[in-house]
């Protein structure tokens, strides 16, 4: 189905090529839970492995039922494929990964979820590959902090749990000046933001969060943009560019031309994945395309209640800031209005008067809200996140990240407002 001008409330139902199960002409995804294929000949697995044309091979590497998720993820985001994975972690990783080795670096935004904090600044480093972090505020900072070793700039939309929204358009203008490309996290902000259409090359979402919905899976997902010359800044990217040993010699920049501009995403399944193993499974799959469906319905009512909750908490009196992309002033407001379109997101934080204690109280007082590490649900969530989500960061980098002491962070569901606030009030005259 062609994408071009569907809104979002369709496309999350009818994007791609899926239309009905050709077996058993089934409307509804199946759950294709299988680990192979028939081939249909000796020349058909040939040609499968030698990429002169695509199709299942392994569930490792591919499955129908992520198919149809990449799809409409991919036509979501106004990229050109996609690549499912067994977490957003990996996705993070990936996507990285992809087209950094040992000796390269990449420049990332100190607004990012603690453990990809983790991921980028320790795990990376074991492997040779340099993260590079710098404070988003001032976009220069990413040209200040770029080398000839430098392969890509990261963000997060709306950062977990600064909020700040990132300056895309900004950041992505002076990397292609340079040919670097911008990878954009955007969970926190799926339908009301599509990084692509501002200048990020590659997108990535952890699908656990706002895509799922309903908490009880795990996976992630990568975007290809398909906007990138990766053949014209070659030189920046030998990993796409010269002969890959890991598959048959392959060029990928070459080896896709026939098939579009897949050349990112095309390498991350068939080398990183293949070779790695994060494979998300077809039953996580199907469960996300039933949360992708009304995607665009819960985020609508996630950014109202949020709306609710920023403005009641503002005026309380216990309360000494609240953290919300709409009520920010200056760039920050501008980026947030600029960049969120619907809405300013279902996340929102606040700091007590009394600090971590009053924190610890309030936590221990909600009844209604669940308290858990995790962001997106329909359900209402609260956190503190320097002692659970931020807890492997040093304080400083606590900071950095916008995590104080006595910051709460809450993941408005799509309860009624009114118990919502109700829950919030009872647990803050406790705290």
């Amino acid at each position: 189905m062609p994408t071009e001008s569907i809104h979002p409330e369709t496309l999350v139902l009818h994007a791609g090529t899926y239309r009905a199960d050709p077996a058993t002409t089934a409307v509804a995804v199946p759950i294709y839970q299988t680990t192979s294929y028939q081939f249909h000949s000796t020349e058909h697995a040939a040609n499968l492995f030698a990429l002169k044309e695509l199709g299942n091979v392994y569930t490792r590497i591919m499955n129908p039922t992520q198919a149809v998720l990449e799809e409409r993820v991919a036509a979501l985001e106004g990229g050109v494929a996609a690549l499912a994975l067994a977490s957003g972690q990996s996705a993070s990783l990936f996507a990285v990964q992809n087209i950094c080795h040992a000796g390269d670096n990449f420049v990332c935004s100190t607004d990012i979820y603690g453990g990809t904090w983790n991921l980028f600044q320790n795990t990376l480093a074991t492997m040779g590959i340099e993260c590079r972090f710098v404070d988003p505020a001032d976009p220069e900072n990413f040209r200040r902090a770029s080398d000839f070793k430098t392969r890509c700039y990261y963000g997060e939309t709306l950062p977990n749990p600064k909020l700040a929204v990132f300056p895309i358009a900004e950041v992505s203008k002076i990397g292609r000046e340079y040919g670097i490309p911008l990878i954009m996290d955007n969970t926190a902000c799926p339908v009301l933001c599509q990084p692509i259409k501002h200048g990020a090359a590659i997108t990535m979402h952890s699908t656990t969060k706002y895509i799922g919905g309903h908490g009880t899976s795990i996976g992630g997902v990568i975007v290809d943009g398909g906007n990138f010359d990766w053949e014209k800044n070659a030189d920046r990217f030998p990993m796409l560019n010269k002969p890959d040993p890991s598959y048959h010699g392959a060029i990928w920049t070459q080896a896709v031309k026939p098939l579009g501009p897949i050349a990112y995403i095309l390498k991350a399944r068939v080398t990183l994945l293949r070779d790695v193993g994060a494979a998300m499974s077809p039953f996580n799959a199907f469960m996300f395309i039933q949360g992708l469906e009304t995607l665009p319905l819960r985020i609508r009512q996630h950014c109202s209640n949020a709306n609710a909750v920023a403005a009641y908490l503002s005026k309380h009196p216990k309360i000494t800031r609240v953290i919300f992309p709409g009520l920010m002033e200056g760039n920050a407001k501008l980026r947030a209005d600029t960049y969120l379109r619907g809405g300013y997101g279902g996340l929102l934080g606040f700091e007590l008067k009394g600090g971590r204690d009053s924190g610890r109280k309030f936590i221990d007082a909600l009844k209604m809200f669940y308290h858990v590490a995790n962001i997106g649900d329909a359900r209402s969530l609260a956190i503190h996140p320097a002692s659970t989500t931020h807890s492997q960061l040093t304080p400083e980098e606590q900071l950095k990240t916008g995590v104080t002491e006595g910051y709460v962070r809450l993941s408005i569901g799509i309860e009624h407002q009114e118990d919502i606030i109700a829950d919030l009030d009872q647990a803050l005259a406790i705290a």
